[in-house]
Formats: structure tokens, sequence, C-alpha cells
């Protein structure tokens, strides 16, 4: 019998190397948890993701574009209840929980080990973190109460509580020093973290305020709210919204800026949503988990993923690459009542190859806005 040519012999060498090597994806697989995540945050400088879930547990990530390569680093049981935040140290080498457990936990970043706890923190459950700076935080809890943390003492260093009802959110103007908190009681609230004091309490809005970001290099607030409505208010005009855009969602439970002018939105219905600010528009639809409830949103270090958590026990992945790009105009162009929203990635439903005709980031988009997600009006 005649040898095989060696031409053949490489041919079929190259095609087994070729054939083994992990296939790259646009995004991440999805993780999948025993347990729906509350928390989520990832890595300051790493490809790494932390998720904490409704049964105290804390995992980190180590995630990759590349096919089966995405894998736990650890995980942690030392919460004895829901763990509802965390955040990754500036530096990146711990990772700071809180829990229904009343308790804050420090863990190292690459042992998973329990460096410090803070056994009763709070004397209810306690709902949001912020970090501040190397050594301050920030948390909220169920009562609406407000504590301000030196990770080098044992005992707040600030103690308010101004809301009627939980801490769903907070966020840090970029000088560090005004503290801002969307409350169930449907309140802005604003507390000088400097000087250690309560600034004021916005009017109330209709519904739970449940989540608070800059917008517009920090003139602007936005606040979702458990109505579908995103609130905004002028910096240093707290006391009263200055607009309000009503979404066709049943609530807007988290959102993360992605650039100056847009935000993802997740809702209960299941829908991450792309929403530009001023001019007010849903750019369309990011991804979704299956009609189950978005429970938190984060962005990459990198500005490139979105991470999603919801009730399907799924950690999921979307690409914002093109969605970063998009510049939306004024111009309103009005589509159908009831029509779909426009797929912004190829994970999305319904997907339309929406940035088909973008050109890069000179493309000016006019958005489609459906007849129950238009603004009241578009102020300065």
């Amino acid at each position: 019998m005649a040898a095989p040519c060696e031409t053949d012999t490489d041919s079929d060498t190259e095609a087994g190397t070729e054939a083994s090597e992990p296939r790259e994806r646009d995004t991440p697989e999805d993780i999948v948890l025993e347990a729906p995540a509350n928390g989520l945050a990832f890595h300051p400088a790493r490809n790494l993701l932390a998720a904490g879930d409704v049964d105290g547990d804390v995992f980190v990530f180590e995630y990759s574009c590349r096919e089966g390569e995405t894998k736990e680093l650890w995980s942690s049981g030392h919460h004895l209840k829901s763990c509802r935040d965390l955040a990754f140290s500036e530096d990146g080498r711990k990772l700071i929980t809180v829990s229904k457990d009343k308790a804050i936990h420090i863990l190292d970043v690459e042992q998973g080990r329990l460096d410090k706890r803070i056994s009763k923190a709070h004397g209810v459950a306690i709902n949001s973190l912020l970090l501040v700076d190397e050594h301050l935080l920030a948390t909220g809890d169920d009562s609406g109460r407000i504590r301000l943390w030196d990770q080098r003492k044992e005992s707040p260093i600030m103690d308010l509580r101004h809301h009627e009802e939980y801490i769903a959110d907070m966020a840090l103007d970029s000088a560090k020093k005004m503290l801002l908190t969307a409350s169930g009681d449907g309140c802005l609230g604003v507390f000088n973290i400097k000087r250690h004091r309560f600034e004021l309490l916005s009017e109330a809005q209709n519904g739970d305020l449940t989540s608070v970001t800059l917008m517009k290099r920090g003139k602007k607030v936005a606040c979702g709210s458990s109505e579908g409505t995103i609130y905004l208010f002028n910096w240093n005009g707290f006391g009263a919204t200055s607009d309000r855009f009503a979404l066709k969602a049943e609530s807007v439970d988290c959102m993360v800026p992605v650039t100056d002018n847009l935000l993802c939105t997740g809702s209960t219905d299941g829908i991450i949503r792309a929403v530009n600010i001023l001019p007010n528009r849903v750019v369309g639809s990011v991804g979704q988990h299956a009609g189950e409830p978005v429970e938190q949103l984060a962005l990459s270090h990198c500005g490139q993923l979105l991470a999603s958590s919801g009730h399907d026990h799924r950690l999921k992945f979307w690409n914002m690459t093109e969605l970063r790009s998009v510049v939306v105009d004024d111009y309103r162009k009005r589509k159908k009542k009831g029509g779909q929203l426009q797929a912004l990635s190829s994970k999305a439903w319904g997907m339309d190859d929406f940035f088909a005709g973008l050109k890069e980031e000179e493309a000016t988009v006019p958005a489609p806005v459906d007849d129950d997600e238009e603004e009241s009006e578009d102020s300065d």
C-alpha cells in the first residue's frame, strides 16, 4: 500500500490544529448559577466578574470570549443570607460585599479569603453599597439609613437617616463630595460626605426610585423608578425634576451609563434597553433574559461588555462596541404603536441588523420612539 504523501499529512495536521483551537465569540458564554444574583461587579483592570446571589454565596469568574475558557476562580459562602451588593476596591485587590444578614465582608480577590467582617454594620438588612475611595465606602439599608465607613475603623464615621424607605442605589459626583441616594420612598437624597451632613431630599416621585446615575458629564442625574419612568434632575437642582421620560416598560429596576448620553436599563419584563438622555429616546434592545426580571447590570473596565443577571439564574454578556458609537439627534421618527424595539446585538430578539447602515462615530441615528416612549420635553 502506498504511503500517504507529506502534503496530505501536513494538511490534515493543520486542519486538526485549527479544529482544536477554541472558537472566538462576540461575547463570553453565559454563566449559570444555582440561584439568582443580586450583586454584579467587574474588576477594574482584569477580566474578572463577581456575583453575589440570594443564597448568600459570592462567586468570582474569569471570563473570556474564547469558547470554553470562562471559569469560576473561587466562591465564598460566608454570608448567612442574601448578598445584596458588592464592589471591587480601586486597586482590584479586595472585594467588598453587603448582605441581608446586616454584615459587611472584605474578601481577598486572589484567594477568596475573608479578610475582615463587620457583623452588625446595620440594625437591619443592608441593601446598597458604594465605594468612595481606597478607604471609604457607603452603605444603605432597608430602613433608609446611610452609613459612611473608613475600612481602617470598626465604627461608621457618618450615620444619617432621612429616607423613609429602603436605599435602592447610590451614586457619587466626580469630586467624591456629594453622595446621591435613590430610595423606595420615591425621593432622591443628597448627602455631603466631606462634611458628614445631610443636604436635602427631592420631592417624592410616583413609585419607588430604584436606581441613580450621573449623565451629561455630571450635569444631569437620572433616576429609574418602579413605574417605568426615568426622572432627570439638574445638578444643584435636586428639589424637583427637570424632565421625565416614561419607557414602555414595567419598571426600571437597574441602569448603568455607557457613555455621557447613553445608558442601559434592566426591567421586570426581562428586556435590557439602550436609552439616550436629552434627547430622550429608546434606541433599542441590547438583550433580554427570556421574560425573567433583570436584577442587575454592570459595565466592564474596558467598556466593551455589559453583564446582566436575571431571575433565570444566568449571568449574560452583551457586546457594547457598536452601541458606544451611536449618536442620536433631535429628529423623532415615530413607529407603529406596539412595534418591536430595534435589536442592538445579534443576541437580542428581533434582529434587524440595526447597525448595518451606521458610519462609525459620525453616524446619526434617528432612533425609533414609541408613542408610549417619549419625553415630556428635552430641557437642558
